[in-house]
């Protein structure tokens, strides 16, 4: 039997924790969870998961704060340093493997955050991410809230992709090259270019979805939920007061969930 061809978002976090933690990228923790606190009205006996985790570094930053987080990830490179990290804080945070497209939790969360693309909108075809909104959806309780932050699909149309990872291009982080624009799919084919955590360079060849709000607003409202906002998501400075434009790179999404949320019973 032919062995199947990792994804190229598994490939890329097999080895690549500490180096992924010095992304220009990731840098924004703190502001990111101020924000998250206004959303919950800081009311600290809320569950939460953080699908995407990554490194934990949300989910660290809302344990120091209080909060009773999961974080789930993919990768197990990603979750050993996250765990690394918890513990040189002495905290006790619940990471587990899961994939996002097949989560088994049901209605057992208050809020769910889903940052820095973390999952959503890396998956190779548009069904494979609605799972995973799907799944976020199912891992909710009724009356929760989802945020989240995806690719702006506005952006592409006024900008270069290609001139805009250029632009924030920093010595020691991975390169985005090549970058081609699909119209037709509102996809990025890139080459990823980066040193793991041995120092050994790759090069993967990668695609990632972008969406327009309105997108964005139908998914969620074919998942029950009943009132969705949709702002630009600038790094380290989430905020209700930044209107969605062409000039932002990625969209931050709240969403707020139905009590009949009809994804919860298929």
């Amino acid at each position: 039997m032919k062995k199947q061809m990792k994804q190229w978002y598994e490939s890329l976090y097999e080895n690549y924790s500490q180096k992924y933690d010095k992304e220009c990228f990731v840098q924004g923790t703190q502001g990111e969870c101020d924000f998250i606190e206004e959303e919950l009205n800081r009311d600290k006996s809320l569950r939460l998961i953080d699908i995407g985790c990554g490194t934990g570094r949300h989910s660290i930053e809302l344990t120091k704060r209080g909060y009773n987080i999961t974080g789930i990830d993919l990768s197990e490179s990603q979750l050993a340093r996250a765990k690394e990290k918890a513990k040189q804080f002495n905290l006790k945070i619940n990471f587990q493997q899961h994939d996002a497209r097949k989560l088994p939790f049901d209605k057992e969360f208050d809020v769910g955050i889903m940052l820095c693309e973390g999952g959503f909108s890396l998956m190779e075809t548009d069904e494979m991410n609605f799972e995973i909104l799907k799944n976020a959806t199912k891992a909710l309780k009724d009356n929760s809230k989802l945020i989240f932050t995806t690719l702006n699909g506005l952006f592409p149309l006024f900008h270069s992709v290609k001139e805009f990872y250029e632009s924030v291009a920093k010595e020691g982080n991975s390169v985005c090259q090549d970058c081609k624009f699909d119209l037709m799919t509102f996809r990025d084919h890139n080459t990823v270019v980066f040193e793991d955590d041995t120092g050994n360079k790759k090069e993967l060849k990668c695609n990632e979805r972008y969406y327009v709000p309105s997108e964005i607003t139908w998914l969620l409202k074919t998942l029950g939920y009943k009132k969705i906002d949709i702002f630009g998501a600038k790094l380290g400075a989430f905020s209700r007061n930044d209107k969605l434009t062409t000039e932002d790179f990625e969209m931050l999404i709240v969403a707020e969930k139905n009590s009949c949320a009809r994804s919860c019973h298929t």
